[in-house]
């Protein structure tokens, strides 16, 4: 499943159009019918997900929960501890990539 094929199922099940989802995010409803080949930027991501009520890991596949994450309450205590000892002025799209490499990397261990 792509992008786009993501939010398009979330879409359809707010009763907004590709169109009307555009119009809120503040790009055109070309881009995101470009979703199907390519991945959106962070901050149109980001945005799209806040209207969608879901997390950008699930738009970009990382998880198959639709639901929103507060990402301040996923996280374990050691994982918020790794976050701030990488960058104590780690932002919150900072803190969603070191958890995204983390969950990587977790998946990596899995396999050997």
């Amino acid at each position: 499943m792509s992008v786009y094929d993501r939010v398009k199922f979330l879409a359809d099940n707010r009763d907004l159009s590709i169109k009307e989802l555009a119009t809120k995010i503040g790009i055109s409803d070309v881009s995101i019918y470009g979703w199907k080949k390519t991945e959106p930027k962070g901050d149109t991501l980001k945005k799209t997900a806040q209207v969608l009520n879901t997390s950008t890991d699930y738009l970009l596949g990382l998880t198959k929960n639709p639901k929103a994450a507060d990402s301040s309450d996923d996280m374990t205590p050691a994982q918020k501890e790794v976050a701030y000892f990488i960058d104590p002025r780690a932002t919150e799209e900072d803190i969603e990539q070191i958890k995204k490499l983390v969950e990587i990397a977790k998946l990596s261990k899995r396999r050997l």
